[in-house]
């Protein structure tokens, strides 16, 4: 049941991130300030009722396996997932604040869309982790 939960968490996350590096973040160049800052504060706002569910249930499993069986593997993807929070909570945090109070709005656009990759691939490695262990053990 847990790995359930966890593959469907990892692909919603798997998902969402590429949508946001393809899409959505390279959409920030198209706007206007104006309507960038009207437009910002609505998607931070909805995305979170999206996100935030998905990464602390992710967190959440990577600890319980972690502790119930402290292998490589669940050790890897707890790392992982630490990996994506802290780059989420210490690099990206900011940056949307920045838009939001309407500060270095084209640096942290840039920014946003450069270094989003790094949550991208380390999301795109949970979702494979998971894949692999979840089909290999069938």
């Amino acid at each position: 049941m847990l790995e359930t939960i966890r593959l469907i968490c990892d692909s919603g996350l798997l998902v969402l991130i590429w949508m946001v590096q393809l899409i959505i973040y390279p959409s920030f160049s198209y706007y206007k300030n104006e309507d960038l800052f009207q437009w910002h504060s609505s998607y931070t706002k909805r995305i979170a009722v999206v996100v935030i569910p998905l990464m602390i249930a992710q967190l959440i499993i990577s600890m319980v396996q972690v502790f119930t069986t402290p292998d490589f593997n669940s050790i890897l993807y707890c790392l992982l997932v630490i990996g994506a929070w802290l780059s989420t909570f210490v690099m990206f945090v900011p940056l949307h604040e920045n838009i939001s109070k309407e500060r270095d709005v084209e640096k942290s656009i840039k920014k946003l869309k450069l270094h989003n990759w790094l949550r991208t691939v380390l999301w795109s490695l949970i979702f494979m982790l998971t894949c692999y262990l979840k089909f290999t053990s069938l």
